[in-house]
């Protein structure tokens, strides 16, 4: 594969090991090469947190320091699991396991049952929500199809939290936890599940970890072999540990401390599931010579998203709040996000829709579209909508895309015309690996223009349509790549579910848009009773709805979209009122927030042994504007080290002698003005006024190229003297001078 056709789909793998660590940010490059010993990593939204820790532990195998056996990497979702296989094969390191902790513990559970127990491993339920039923029906209880899912969850948390049947009651008020029954009943159908299990022979995923931490616990020379097995580990999302999760990772680890945990208190959305940030807050306290390392260089988001988030969370309260990461944004300013008030929700939702249709007609793909909502029942209204606007979707959460029966059945078409492609006639006319997929997937129902509607058969069309995308970005990558090459890169993404981009907008709860991101969002239903749900009562409660919101703002790259209804159908009364969540950060609603609290944490690096809140090396604050103190986040702000609104200071007269004096040097060396100097800079300096050179070095975009070049004439034109004229330069490319804008 030549430069000319790399693809960032199918990336070249690093030639080195310090090729690895290559396009890395000084922190995540601290993250990367920091491989012994206890390493938190607490990481924002959008810092590129999994590029840090795959690059670590691809850094660490191809430096020989790390055997690729030996890490276990452990995540919440397959998905997550699975984009981390894929990132880890990509930079040669594909030996590595990375694997959910239900996965790594079931495995683990299987392999050392006849050891320890002797027999089969129990039946594993896939669901266990029709046992739950038939205990509540035994316990002459009767639960409608909502009571159903909530019990099954109490039992979950319970499970997770290690919590026995007869202790439920209790636990429950202690956790401060509103039940969905009566605790007692609840309890009682508890009991009666697990005895249902036993008497069958069946175990549910809670008890894979359950049994796995009861098998290391009791068996020392079982445990002994896991850690002689594994001996450096990575988890992901920490913030969302459970008290059994942690059991079971310290059961793993034993007495040693080659761990590296990563996570963001702000993200901390499923404590409904038994998790905690606890763990991630007190890492340092539970290792004092870890080396903290803080990521907070957002990659993703504008400064206009990234600035909501941050104000967003000014408002939050409790331990996790005063841990908040405060982002800066590394993009260019995009558009501010829009607050939009409907009559009544299928006004929001067609508003919503055309509002999409818009942008898809402005070049944005339907597949970098998402509709994200609080609960799953809010969906309908938004797929109709989209339907109505001719606008394809997919439903975050359905099933897995190599699952899917079309996906499974175009697998079985294009491994048997690469077996026995010459023989077969849809392949007579077909020239290159595209045209030869689209020839196969065409005697499915693919077609080049997609059916009209939505439903089954659009549905289908999109999957098929995503291996043809993925084929054509393959054969790009790699032109001499034939169809069998193609159904290795299958199998491969298959067993490591790294699922090619389904076109159509997403619409997902907002719980289940967690790590994953667009470049447009639209936050919708956000009145009060939703966003808080009204179940939210508690102080901790309402907190977590805050942070759920922030990871909904965090999920978009640059179009930004809140709405909210004032009535639930047309003609309905008007009674809603947009969430208590808004206040203060949409037009009208008082002033804008985002002044920095006392506990906000910025970027930078804690070495072990150092003194709390203490730092060997000199963190990185962000930039503040001299006028007001807000934090900037955009690049031309911090430029003028100033607010864009706020007052300004500058010498219009210098400002224009600058212009002038610019717009010579371009026609000079014919090149852009900008390549000069921005305005951004030219108004710095006319602020400023410098009277020395190394004042002037002082001013953002201008550097020490810059400063040799241009400094004498623009310090003697901010000392108000005459230039001496100077003679012609030769031209240099502009892309060379606009890296130092």
């Amino acid at each position: 594969m030549t430069p000319a056709t790399h693809s960032t789909l199918f990336p070249q793998v690093p030639e080195s090991a310090d090729a690895v660590l290559d396009g890395l940010d000084p922190e995540q490059r601290e993250v990367a090469t920091a491989l012994h010993g206890p390493v938190c990593v607490l990481a924002g939204a959008g810092t590129g947190k999994t590029r840090a820790i795959t690059h670590r532990i691809a850094y660490g195998v191809r430096a020989g320091i790390l055997q690729p056996a030996s890490v276990l990497a452990v995540t919440f979702t397959a998905r997550a699991a699975g984009e981390m296989r894929g990132r880890l094969r990509q930079l040669g390191a594909g030996g590595v396991q990375a694997r959910t902790f239900h996965s790594a513990a079931l495995r683990q559970l299987q392999f050392f049952w006849p050891k320890a127990v002797g027999g089969d491993v129990p039946r594993l339920l896939e669901r266990k929500i029709q046992l739950v039923a038939e205990a509540a029906a035994r316990c002459r209880i009767r639960l409608d199809r909502n009571e159903l899912r909530d019990v099954t969850a109490e039992i979950e948390w319970s499970k997770v939290t290690q919590t026995v049947p007869a202790d439920y009651p209790a636990a429950v008020v202690k956790a401060g936890r509103e039940a969905p029954r009566d605790p007692a009943e609840i309890g009682q159908i508890y009991r009666t599940y697990e005895q249902l299990k036993r008497d069958r022979g069946a175990i549910d995923f809670e008890d894979v970890l359950l049994l796995t931490v009861g098998v290391l616990q009791d068996r020392h020379d079982i445990a002994e072999q896991v850690r002689a097995q594994y001996q450096h580990f990575v988890v992901d999302e920490y913030q969302d540990v459970s008290p059994l999760q942690q059991r079971l990772l310290d059961l793993w680890l034993g007495d040693r401390d080659n761990l590296c945990v990563v996570g963001d208190a702000s993200q901390t959305i499923y404590s409904f599931t038994g998790a905690t940030p606890d763990h991630l807050l007190n890492f340092r306290t539970r290792h004092p010579n870890a080396t903290v390392v803080k990521l907070v260089r957002d990659y993703r988001s504008t400064p206009q998203v990234v600035h909501l988030a941050n104000a967003l969370l000014t408002q939050a309260k409790g331990r996790a709040a005063e841990h908040r990461l405060e982002l800066i944004s590394q993009r260019d300013a995009g558009p501010e996000p829009a607050y939009v008030e409907y009559a009544d929700e299928p006004a929001e939702a067609e508003g919503t829709a055309r509002r999409i249709r818009d942008l898809i007609a402005s070049g944005v793909p339907a597949g970098e579209i998402a509709v994200l909502f609080r609960i799953n029942a809010q969906s309908e209204v938004y797929e109709q909508a989209l339907a109505d606007a001719g606008v394809p979707y997919q439903l975050r959460g359905a099933e897995r895309f190599f699952e899917r029966p079309e996906v499974r059945e175009a697998g079985v078409k294009l491994r048997g015309a690469a077996r026995f492609g010459g023989n077969d006639a849809l392949l007579d006319d077909a020239v290159g690996l595209p045209s030869e997929v689209r020839a196969v997937l065409s005697d499915m129902g693919w077609t080049s223009v997609p059916p009209a509607g939505s439903g089954a058969v659009r549905d289908r069309w999109e999957s098929l349509a995503a291996l043809v995308r993925l084929a054509e970005d393959f054969a790009k990558a790699r032109p001499e790549a034939t169809l069998a090459d193609l159904v290795a890169e299958l199998d491969e993404r298959a067993s490591a579910q790294h699922a090619p981009t389904v076109e159509g907008v997403t619409l997902a709860s907002l719980h289940a848009a967690k790590g994953l991101e667009w470049d447009a969002v639209f936050l919708v239903g956000l009145t009060e009773g939703m966003m808080p749900i009204t179940y939210a009562k508690t102080d901790e409660q309402i907190e977590e709805e805050r942070r759920l919101l922030y990871v909904g703002v965090t999920r978009a790259r640059l179009h930004l979209g809140l709405s909210w209804s004032l009535a639930r159908s047309p003609g309905g009364r008007a009674v809603r009122r947009a969430s208590r969540f808004l206040s203060g950060l949409r037009p009208g609603s008082g002033a804008m927030a985002g002044r920095r609290t006392a506990g906000t944490v910025t970027g930078g690096v804690e070495r072990g042994g150092a003194a709390a809140g203490a730092s060997r090396r000199r963190e990185r604050r962000p930039a503040r504007c001299r006028v007001c103190n807000k934090t900037l986040t955009d690049a031309g702000e911090m430029k003028l080290m100033r607010c864009e609104d706020c007052p300004s200071e500058i010498d219009e007269a210098l400002y224009e002698r600058l212009r002038d004096w610019r717009a010579e040097q371009a026609a000079r060396t014919r090149q852009p003005a900008y390549c000069v100097f921005t305005d951004k800079t030219l108004m710095a300096i006319s602020e400023a006024v410098p009277g020395t050179e190394s004042e002037l070095a002082g001013i953002s975009g201008v550097g020490r190229r810059k400063l040799d070049r241009y400094g004498a004439d623009v310090l003697a034109l901010c000392a108000g003297e005459g230039l001496v004229d100077a003679p012609d330069e030769p031209s240099e490319g502009a892309a060379k001078n606009s890296s130092e804008k």
